[in-house]
């Protein structure tokens, strides 16, 4: 098959060892972003196969209609930058694996780095001895405050476990089958939503991003907060209100925010908010993006080009795709 693998910036696939599953295949790997449509049907015009590294490019309609040779998309996890419809009316399958076995661990220990960061004011400090000064800001010490989880799936548990560690005491709110899970687990679980938000000393989002939960963080959420608290945000830029974050941040409430996630990404303009503001540490999009991360993750994406290659799919979000001619 010809397979292309898009936006891999650092050429990274091609060095793990995952990447032998595709041996015997025509794989061409780009290593840019292109947003244009014309150029991108142009690049992909003889490609069957699609690989895609999460969110990084969407596919719409206007694209799939233009690749009369595309039969199949692989990547992991979900897919709201994929026109279903248009790939099922086109005879395009979608194959994602939804459920992975394990917690991605990448994203966890960044959410960790992310707060050690912006609690012990990491990257003030930094910047200001590579200027010639010396110790710049004061910062704060876990132990003993509220670690807020909203959203006890696998990685909600794992960051979870580093608070325990860390000698915080961790406070749970989610649904009400993970709520129930994080008491089993030990775990405190807040009296309610507004509690929840008005008792963590650090507030982390690790929910998935879909229709019930797109601005389930609301501006009045956030006023309740301390004003020497810190919310992060590794999991979808949309799970909070649009403009809420930065509205919230210059009304001091709370006082910082430590995000890797943006609403359209990737983000290339200093000015962007919440980058541009003083209370904000901020990291592109990199939960997932480490090599052994990469590894498990793709190698179930090439898994699923196998599977296609040989004639039973697995992993597919729109089997009715499988037969129809274009």
């Amino acid at each position: 098959m010809k397979i292309a693998i898009l936006d891999d910036w650092f050429d990274t696939l091609r060095t793990l060892p995952c990447f032998g599953k595709l041996a015997g295949h025509e794989v061409t790997v780009f290593r840019d972003h292109i947003e244009d449509e014309e150029e991108l049907a142009r690049r992909l015009a003889d490609i069957e196969a699609i690989v895609l590294i999460r969110e990084r490019t969407p596919v719409r309609a206007g694209l799939v209609d233009r690749l009369p040779r595309l039969r199949l998309i692989s990547q992991r996890s979900v897919y709201p930058h994929i026109d279903i419809d248009a790939c099922t009316r086109n005879g395009v399958l979608v194959c994602s694996n939804m459920h992975s076995d394990t917690p991605s661990y990448a994203a966890a220990e960044l959410t960790w780095a992310l707060i050690l960061a912006a609690i012990r004011r990491i990257p003030e400090n930094i910047a200001a001895l590579r200027g010639g000064q010396w110790q710049a800001a004061m910062g704060h010490t876990l132990r003993g405050k509220t670690l807020g989880i909203y959203g006890y799936g696998r990685i909600g548990a794992v960051v979870a476990g580093y608070g325990k560690a860390f000698g915080m005491d961790v406070l749970v709110w989610a649904r009400p089958e993970s709520r129930q899970k994080a008491a089993q687990d030990g775990y405190q679980v807040a009296s309610g939503k507004d509690a929840f938000f008005a008792e963590s000393d650090v507030l982390t989002l690790h929910m998935r991003l879909n229709a019930a939960t797109r601005g389930i963080v609301s501006a009045d959420d956030l006023a309740r907060m301390k004003p020497s608290a810190l919310i992060v945000n590794t999991s979808r830029a949309g799970l909070i209100e649009e403009g809420a974050l930065e509205t919230a941040l210059r009304l001091g409430r709370p006082a910082w925010a430590a995000v890797d996630v943006f609403e359209n990404e990737p983000v290339r303009d200093p000015a962007h908010p919440p980058l541009a503001l003083p209370n904000v540490t901020a990291t592109p999009h990199i939960g997932y993006v480490t090599h052994e991360e990469w590894d498990l993750q793709f190698a179930d994406v090439f898994d699923q080009i196998i599977a296609f290659d040989q004639g039973h799919p697995i992993h597919m979000i729109n089997p009715e795709a499988l037969g129809r001619s274009r």
